[in-house]
């Protein structure tokens, strides 16, 4: 399995538009981050962890081809905008399979209604088969098995993902004990760090870390940064052994 991150930045990315902060001015490419989420490839078959507006251009970065789902964490845009370019799958494959909430499903019907009319469809108009993640129930999408994980971002409840020994969080401010226990004995935790200072709907370094401390995975990589939380070389240089900032296009292999 290689799991790879497409985007590790926040809401507006990095560099954010117009901004003469140092961190958006960088030349460090892994100081320049698009909007968070994964491409997961196992037994030849991609799936993808969120659908955010640079969608387009990190499926031309890492030549995707194919693509055998989608699953949503939550319904923000950063996370959801670019549906309407999964038309290239959809025109050679068919209906890409979406796995989501409900009311994340409820809240895409709206946005993209054009993409779920059954009547008077625009010829040009992709199509999904839409899969509803129920939390407690566990789902297998193609021949990958993921478990859900409920969290809070800030008053929202969110999905997270485990599948084997790996877990993705993306959003995270609060988690119970009960959700923690799925999150035991992992390979890989992926999760937010979003900044120093503290945030009220995501996890800052501080809660990220003792996040980690808690869980005690053997690997951890942050994402969904903000420019706030530093240059990636100096942040990288801080954190403890085995904790590492994820960067756009970084691989592993699992």
């Amino acid at each position: 399995m290689k799991v790879t991150f497409l985007g590790t930045g926040t809401s507006q990315g990095i560099p954010i538009i117009g901004s003469t902060h140092p961190v958006c001015q960088s030349h460090d490419e892994r100081d320049k981050r698009l909007r968070v989420s994964i491409l997961i490839n196992y037994n030849n078959a991609n799936y993808v962890i969120d659908c955010g507006p640079d969608f387009r251009q990190q499926m031309l970065r890492e030549k995707v081809t194919h693509l055998e789902a989608i699953l949503f964490t939550h319904e923000h845009a950063d996370h959801t905008a670019g549906l309407d370019d999964i038309r290239p799958f959809f025109f050679r494959q068919g209906d890409i399979p979406i796995y989501a909430h409900k009311r994340v499903i409820s809240e895409l019907k709206r946005r993209f209604d054009y993409i779920f009319q059954t009547e008077n469809r625009y010829p040009g108009a992709p199509a999904v088969e839409i899969n509803e993640v129920v939390n407690n129930n566990p789902f297998t999408a193609n021949n990958l098995e993921f478990i859900p994980v409920d969290v809070l971002h800030g008053n929202l409840q969110v999905f997270g993902y485990r599948f084997k020994n790996f877990a993705y969080l993306t959003d995270v401010k609060t988690i119970s004990d009960q959700e923690k226990e799925k999150l035991k004995n992992l390979d890989v935790l992926v999760v937010n760090a979003l900044r120093e200072e503290e945030h009220y709907t995501h996890f800052n370094l501080e809660e990220a870390l003792a996040f980690v401390e808690e869980l005690k995975p053997k690997k951890t990589y942050f994402t969904h940064i903000s420019h706030l939380l530093g240059f990636h070389a100096d942040v990288e240089k801080r954190l403890p052994e085995n904790v590492h900032l994820a960067y756009d296009g970084l691989t592993l292999e699992i």
